[in-house]
This record gives structure tokens, sequence and C-alpha cells, in this order.
């Protein structure tokens, strides 16, 4: 499969397109008869023994940045008066704000998905206990300001940008756990995991300095590094020549993906425990997904000239012209942020080591004293990811009117934004379902794409005895 030269730019346009989760449905943390409590904390078990409908008994998707479609993509002003609006991007210097939304320090992204596969717990062994089969992917971004005002090309001047980051990967993970009450207060909590690595990719440009020589070329000089670990994966080059040295060179323009399977092996634990302070006050802490991937192969690519000459970023409108469809306008752009990075390709390193992120979880529950079916939640949650490591801190609210019904609503503040949360969980006796969002979703584009990078939605049906 040739993939045309979306392996960099993938992370610019691409994860603002993606609507895709982070691990756990933070608003049904406290929620009463939510089965899928233990993905945030081992340690928490069911009332009832469960078995998941295979691929949809629990879909978590949710994305959180600090900017997005709206941004990236705009109305374009050249065509005000088509009843079809065409659209264009934030670099058309016709724009009147080509920057507007963007922040003013680090821009970032954050997106993860979890859908279960299969998915059973039970009481046994003087416990409960979980199976599941699970499926990941994660995608993160971190893009400076200065390197989108570099795109716009409005300013001329020399820009500091920084350090440019991206990475991704995907895997499937088998997890047992177990939970077990060690006496009237403590509960505590573990799961195991096997994890089958698909891909994983890391593109990195650090400490990013940009130039001014004329009006419309820079020299850039910064530190750019790409690992790719994914069974088929190699890189494609063209030759290229470059002002700053005599003749030309092979540069990275493109990739290629022969076949697929399995990517590398790795294990990981979920490790936790609850405490009752008292009747109604109740404190719980996990440590989640604390392991690490082997994969097999290090595709790597780096800039070998650190000080290089950069033409700068063009638009591309799009528009309906046959020959400037969206595919071909990725394709564009890809070139130019390709002459951005200047890679080389630097063959297959062997094998290599990454984490998978820890996530830890601190949490403390309130049940109201005169009306027990109503209590409160603080969850404080931090993701351990290098430079796209992130905090969230969530305030909720859940009750449970009826014995086969609860549900709850939350309110939250991460890196990244403000979040309103709900939950509505349905479980009689033979069956459980749940739907909720922990950010509710504002606007979309006419190609269903939500404006903002923030959003989510959580959703599953369960069989229980």
């Amino acid at each position: 499969m040739n993939m045309k030269r979306q392996y960099i730019i993938l992370a610019i346009l691409t994860t603002l397109c993606l609507h895709v989760s982070a691990q756990g449905f933070h608003t049904g943390y406290f929620t009463d008869g939510y089965l899928f409590r233990h993905e945030m904390n081992p340690t928490f078990e069911n009332e009832k023994s469960y078995f998941s409908i295979p691929a949809i008994g629990n879909v978590n998707a949710k994305t959180m940045g600090n900017f997005g479609y709206e941004n990236v993509v705009r109305d374009n002003p050249l065509y005000p008066t088509l009843s079809t609006k065409e659209l264009t991007t934030f670099m058309n210097p016709y724009l009147d704000n080509q920057l507007k939304g963007f922040s003013k320090g680090n821009n970032k992204i954050n997106a993860q998905a979890h859908v279960s596969i299969l998915s059973a717990g039970f009481k046994k062994f003087g416990g409960y206990n979980t199976i599941e089969l699970n499926v990941r992917g994660m995608a993160y971004g971190k893009i400076p300001y200065e390197l989108f005002e570099l795109a716009t090309n409005t300013s001329n001047k020399n820009y500091q940008i920084g350090d440019v980051a991206f990475m991704a990967q995907s895997f499937a993970e088998l997890a047992i756990g177990h939970s077990r009450q060690i006496n009237e207060r403590l509960r505590l909590g573990a799961k195991a995991k096997i994890l089958v690595g698909v891909a994983q990719a890391s593109i990195e440009m650090n400490d990013v300095t940009v130039d001014l020589m004329t009006q419309d070329k820079w020299t850039i000089h910064g530190d750019a590094q790409a690992h790719v670990s994914m069974k088929g994966f190699k890189y494609k080059s063209e030759s290229k020549e470059y002002e700053s040295r005599p003749g030309s060179y092979k540069r990275v323009n493109d990739v290629d993906i022969d076949g697929s399977g399995i990517g590398g092996i790795g294990f990981g634990v979920d490790l936790g425990g609850s405490y009752k302070i008292s009747d109604d006050l109740q404190v719980s802490a996990s440590l989640l997904d604390l392991g690490f991937i082997s994969w097999s192969n290090d595709m790597y690519a780096t800039n070998i000239e650190k000080d290089f000459v950069f033409d700068g970023f063009h638009d591309v409108d799009f528009i309906k012209a046959k020959d400037n469809h969206a595919t071909h306008q990725v394709d564009k752009y890809s070139d130019q942020v390709s002459d951005f990075y200047n890679l080389k390709d630097m063959g297959d390193k062997g094998s290599r080591l990454t984490t998978l992120g820890a996530t830890i979880n601190l949490a403390c529950q309130y049940i109201l004293p005169s009306y027990r079916q109503l209590k409160f939640g603080a969850l404080s949650s931090t993701r351990l990811q290098g430079k796209h490591t992130w905090t969230e801190m969530r305030l909720s609210g859940n009750i449970e009117p009826l014995k086969w019904l609860s549900g709850g609503a939350s309110i939250a503040v991460n890196s990244y934004t403000t979040s309103l949360g709900w939950i509505v969980n349905i479980h009689p006796k033979s069956f459980n379902f749940f739907v909720g969002m922990d950010h509710l979703m504002g606007k979309f584009s006419k190609e269903m794409i939500p404006l903002s990078s923030n959003a989510s939605v959580s959703v599953g049906f369960n069989v229980t005895w």
C-alpha cells in the first residue's frame, strides 16, 4: 500500500479530524451500575457478572485540544456569493485574521481510541475478575504558535519556534484483572496485560529557529528525527537540491507499506486501591498503563543538514476543480512539510522500546447521608506522556433514582479546555446499556467533522446476570 506523502502532514491535518477517545469514561467513574469503572481503577467491582456484546460492549471516543478544525479550515473569502461555500486554510492571505483561535503558546491535540472487542466480569476466587480483549490507538501533537505564524508568511521576520512533536501508536491488549476486599475498609485490585503492537511513530523537530534571508526564503536550524515501527514500513525518497549545499541528495518524500502484521510485543499492568474512611466518604487511587512495547524495527530518518534554506508554506484553496480535490491538496501540503523537516532515510536501526504513557487517577467520593442515592465525587487524572503530558480535574454528581437506572453530570478543567459531561446508565436484571459524554459536542462542519478538537462520546451494550 502506497500512502501518498501523508506520514508527516498526518499529525497536522488528519489528527484534527480524529474522533477517538482517551482510556476510560471519566464521567462514569462514580456512577452506580456502570460496568467499566474497572478500566479507570482495577479495584472496582460490579454487583453483577457481565459479558459484552462483541465490538459494541464498550466504545469510548474523545479528543482534547486547544485548537481544531475550525482554526485550520476556513470559508474562502474570495467566493462569498456562492450558494455552496468553498473552503480554504488559515494560510490564505485574503483572510482578515489568519491566526484566529491559535494559542500564543503551544497548540496541542490529544486523541486516543479504546474499543472492547470482548469483555467479561464475574465473581470468583474470593473477589471480582475481568477478562478483556481491547483495541487501542492514540495520537498526540504539539505545534508552537510561531510555526503557524511562519506558515502565513505575513511578518517576514526571524522566528524562535522551539519544539514541534507528534506521536501516534496502536496496539491490541489482552487484560486479566482481579480485585478483592482486604478488610472492612481497604480493597485492592490489579490487571496484567499482554500487548500486541501494530504501529508506533514519533516525529520531532527540536530547538527550531527560522532566520529571514529574503522576502520569501528562510534559513531553518533544528534537529529533526523520525522513528517509525511497523511491519513492512519503508521510507521513499527523491533527489532534492538545496541552495545551502552543492549538488543534490535524497530527501524523504513518501512512504510505502508492504504487508501488515505484528510490529511488537509488550507487557503492562494497572494497579489500584480504594479506602472507605466512613460509610459516607471513600478515597481511591490507580496507576494505569504502566508498561512497554518492544518493537521489532525502527525505521529512522533525520535531517543531516541542520541548517538549510526553506521557501515557505503556500496556501492551497479548497475548490471544486477536479484536479484539486482533498487528496491532491494534502499531497501539496505534505511536500511543503517534507521540505520543512528535510529528512534523510537512515534505514532500520533494529528493535526499540516505547512506554505506554501511564495515567494516575486520584479520587474522593461522598455519599449524601440523608439521601444515599445521591453522591458527589472529585477525580484528578494525569497522563504522563513526555512532551504530551496532560492533566484534568473533574467534579461529578451522580444519582440512582431507581434500582435499574443511574446517571450523572460532571464538569472538568484540563490542560486544553473546560468540559461538561453526562451519563445515563440503564441496568435492569438482564442487560446494561450506557451512553454519555465527557465533553458536550459543539458544532460540526458539513462533512460532520467537529469544529472544535474537544469532543466525546461513550456507548455500550452488555448482557448481565
